[in-house]
């Protein structure tokens, strides 16, 4: 018969909680660690960040968030007029979460004058 083992081997949360008492030797380098600055995109200043989080669409598929983000946004433009402040954020959130190849057909159809959404 096999006999029990003496010697317990740590858990993993006990193996990281070992290391994380554990001090580091004198004989080890510090590491300088530098901050690195992003990248400006040269052919523009604008930020492009992605819409906030939205309770009326929950799930990973954002295909619905999309869509009535650039509703909102073509609405805002119709109500305000052109240019208008208001809706630079209602653009920002489309071109953050819609492909650019939906973007020109549903510009392509408004100038047509069939798309299929409530502008």
């Amino acid at each position: 018969m096999a006999e029990p083992q003496s010697d317990k081997t740590p858990t993993l949360s006990e193996h990281y909680h070992l290391k994380e008492k554990e001090k580091p030797d004198a004989g080890t380098k510090s590491v300088e660690v530098k901050e690195v600055e992003k990248p400006v995109n040269a052919a523009s200043d604008e930020v492009l960040e992605t819409a906030p989080a939205d309770f009326r669409f929950p799930t990973t598929n954002q295909t619905r968030h999309c869509f009535t983000r650039y509703i909102e946004y073509h609405r805002c433009i119709a109500a305000k007029g052109e240019g208008a402040a208001e809706c630079d954020k209602f653009s920002k959130y489309y071109r953050a979460l819609c492909p650019g190849e939906w973007v020109d057909r549903w510009n392509e159809q408004r100038e047509n004058g069939t798309f299929p959404g409530p502008l």
